[in-house]
Parts: structure tokens; sequence; C-alpha cells
């Protein structure tokens, strides 16, 4: 039985609305969309917080950011432009323990976020 939400997802334990896959990561659609396009783009293999990656882990976080890059020119938003997000902890944002990237788009992108 899968450990976290993240998980459950990769392991095809419940739904999503996946967008692109390879080997190390997934991209679904957030089920809480704050723009017009809202995707989450995470590793198959966790790792808890940003606090927890190691000299090793950035390759795949690298990978992340290029698949975030792909998937907004899919997407149809690379060229308007758009917005990549980690959030770490819980003060900072982090509501599931798996790192995720969010690239958001679609809409104007104020600051602060929202």
């Amino acid at each position: 039985m899968s450990e976290d939400l993240f998980e459950k997802i990769i392991d095809r334990e419940i739904p999503a609305d996946i967008v692109w896959e390879n080997d190390d990561l997934l991209a679904f659609r957030d089920v809480n969309p704050q723009a017009p396009v809202h995707i989450l783009i995470i590793p198959k293999r966790k790792i808890r917080t940003l606090n927890e990656l190691e000299d090793d882990d950035a390759e795949v976080v690298g990978r992340m950011v290029l698949a975030a890059k792909k998937i907004a020119a899919s997407e149809g938003i690379a060229d308007d432009g758009y917005r990549l997000n980690f959030n770490c902890n819980e003060a900072g944002g982090q509501s599931v323990w798996h790192i995720h990237l969010h690239l958001l788009g679609g809409r104007q992108m104020g600051w602060p976020p929202g």
C-alpha cells in the first residue's frame, strides 16, 4: 500500500488526469487549480521535502524543470509565459510530503502569488 497521495497516483491506486510521464517523473493536473493550467510534476522516487534533497538529486530536479518546459509548450502556454513553484514544509505552503513542482499558466501571474 502506498504511503502518500502522490505515491497512490504513481501506483494508479487513485485516478489522476495524467498529462505526461517518463520512467522517473509523472505530471498531472492539480485537483484544486490556481490557474487555468495547473500541473504538478513529481518524481516517482519519494523525496519528502526540498530540505531532504542531496547533491545526487540535482539531476532529478533539473529533469522536473525540463519536463515543465515541455509540458508548457504542449499546453500552449510557453510563449505567453508561466510560473514554476516549489513549496517547502508547512509554512512554505507544502501540503503533500512528496516534492512537487507546480506549473501554472494561462493567465497573468501577479506578485504576490495568487
